[in-house]
C-alpha cells in the first residue's frame, strides 16, 4: 500500500520544530489518501526521533551517522532515494527551509516527479491539492497534483503541529556512502556569537523599518521582541541595505519569507517586496505615522502615530501582563 514519507530535519542533534509540522501535514495528507505515514531523519547517532511519532508517524526511520550531523547534499539525497525505492510513496513532504529548498529539487529531479515548493496547506480532494502564495503574495493558487508521486515542501509555521500519537516502530539504517567524491561538502555551520531565533521559524516576529530613523533606535524593536518572549527581530530591505541590520534578519522578496502567528511591522511602509515575505502571517500589527501607508491594507490591527511614543508604552504594558501571568 502507498504511504506518505515525511523527511525530518535536525539541528545540533535535535529535531527542529518544523519537523513536527511536516509530520502533521503528512498525517493529514495520509488520512485523506487512506494510507500511512513514515518518517525519515538523518543526523548524528545521538539523534532521538521518538518525539516525531507523537505527531502521526507510524514507522520512523533513523539513519544515524556522524557524517550526517551537518546537511550533506549527496549523502542526504542518496539516503532518501534509497528509502523511497524501498516502498511505494505517493508523496514526499519536507520543510521549505534552506535544507529543504536544496534537497527537494534534487529528489524531484532524480525521481522524475513534480516538485511543489513553499506550500502553505495540503489537502485531499479527489487527489492531492496544495495552496501557495504567488505574485508577491497578492494571490493564492490551488494546484491539484495528478502525478502518481510528488515532492512537496512546506513553508515553516504554515501548519500547526498537532499531537496525534500512533503505535509506531523505530527502524535504524546505515548511511549509504558515495564512492565518488561529492562536488560540495558542508564542513561547518557558523552560528552568530549571540544565539538568535531565525525569523523564518519564530512564532512571533517584530520587524523594523526606516521609520526608526537610525540604527540605534532598533533597541526598541529588540526590547519589544524580548518582552513578547519567543520572538525574533526582523528588518525591511531598506535598513539592511543601509547596514543597520544583518541580512539574516531581512524579511521580504529578497530576504526571508515568514509565516509567524504574530507579526509586528514597526515603521515599515509596506512596499510590495516586503509584503511578499510576511503576508501569510496569521495576525499582522502595523505601527506607522502615515495613515496611508500600504502596510495598513494587510494589517489586522493598525496604529497610526509616533512609534517613539507608542513602543515604550506597549513594551511596558506587555511586561505588566506577562509579569502578572
Amino acid at each position: 500500500m502507498a504511504a506518505v514519507l515525511a523527511v525530518l530535519e535536525q539541528r545540533d542533534g535535535a529535531l527542529k520544530k518544523v519537523s513536527y509540522e511536516v509530520v502533521t501535514a503528512a498525517r493529514g495528507l495520509a488520512d485523506g489518501l487512506g494510507c500511512g505515514v513514515d518518517g525519515l531523519a538523518l543526523g548524528p547517532v545521538s539523534l532521538d526521533v521518538t518525539a516525531a511519532t507523537k505527531f502521526g508517524a507510524e514507522e520512523m526511520w533513523m539513519i544515524g551517522d556522524d557524517h550526517a550531523a551537518l546537511y550533506q547534499p549527496h549523502l542526504y539525497t542518496r539516503a532518501v532515494l534509497d528509502r523511497i525505492k524501498a516502498k511505494d510513496y505517493s508523496a514526499i513532504v519536507l520543510a521549505a527551509t534552506a535544507m529543504g529548498k536544496d534537497l527537494g529539487p534534487r529528489l524531484a529531479a532524480r525521481l522524475g516527479v513534480p516538485l511543489v515548493a513553499d506550500v502553505t496547506s495540503v489537502t485531499v480532494d479527489g487527489g492531492i491539492v496544495v495552496t501557495r502564495p504567488v505574485y508577491a503574495g497578492k494571490a493564492v493558487y490551488r494546484l491539484k497534483i495528478t502525478a502518481p508521486r510528488c515532492v512537496i515542501s512546506l513553508r515553516p509555521n504554515s501548519v500547526m503541529a498537532v499531537e496525534q500519537s500512533r503505535t509506531a516502530t523505530l527502524q535504524h539504517a546505515v548511511l549509504p556512502m558515495a564512492e565518488d567524491g561529492p562536488v560540495a561538502r558542508t564542513t561547518a555551520v557558523k552560528a552568530p556569537a549571540e544565539a538568535k531565533l531565525d525569523v523564518a521559524e519564530a512564532p512571533i516576529v517584530v520587524s523594523g523599518g526606516r521609520g526608526l530613523k537610525e540604527p540605534g533606535n532598533f533597541k526598541l524593536v529588540e526590547e519589544l521582541a524580548q518582552a513578547l518572549g519567543t520572538a525574533a527581530v526582523g528588518a525591511s530591505r531598506a535598513v539592511v541595505d543601509a547596514g543597520w541590520r544583518p541580512h539574516a534578519e531581512q524579511v521580504g522578496q529578497t530576504g526571508k519569507t515568514v509565516s509567524p502567528g504574530l507579526y509586528f511591522a514597526i515603521g515599515i511602509s509596506g512596499a510590495i517586496q516586503h509584503l511578499a515575505g510576511m503576508r501569510t502571517a496569521k495576525v499582522i500589527v502595523a505601527i506607522n505615522k502615515d495613515k496611508d501607508a500600504p502596510i495598513f491594507k494587510v494589517a489586522d490591527y493598525g496604529v497610526v502615530g509616533d512609534l517613539f511614543e507608542i513602543l515604550p508604552r506597549l513594551i511596558q504594558e506587555i511586561k505588566k501582563v506577562r509579569g502578572a501571568a
